[in-house]
């Protein structure tokens, strides 16, 4: 992953995915590199015991991926949040 101040290159985007078991955050993260074209993902403990995961991967939204895309996704999944920052 870029350095935190930095900004990823044109097109790229630096993806963090924390969650609580690693089964979760490896759908999440093969979820996206379905649709994108991206790194290969980089697995830290999470939470304060360390049994969550944490992935970083870069995806390339100017490339595609290879094999069938995913459609986009069409609603929001209740009792989730979105974050931006």
């Amino acid at each position: 992953m870029a350095h935190e101040h930095s900004l990823p290159g044109p097109g790229l985007a630096e993806v963090r995915i924390t969650a609580a078991s690693p089964e979760v955050a490896r759908q999440v993260a093969q979820t996206l590199r379905a649709r994108f074209a991206s790194t290969e993902q980089r697995s830290y403990p999470a939470g304060d015991t360390g049994t969550g995961t944490r992935l970083y991967l870069t995806v390339d939204a100017e490339a595609l991926p290879q094999g069938p895309s995913l459609q986009p996704p069409g609603h929001v999944v209740p009792g989730t949040r979105q974050g931006w920052t």
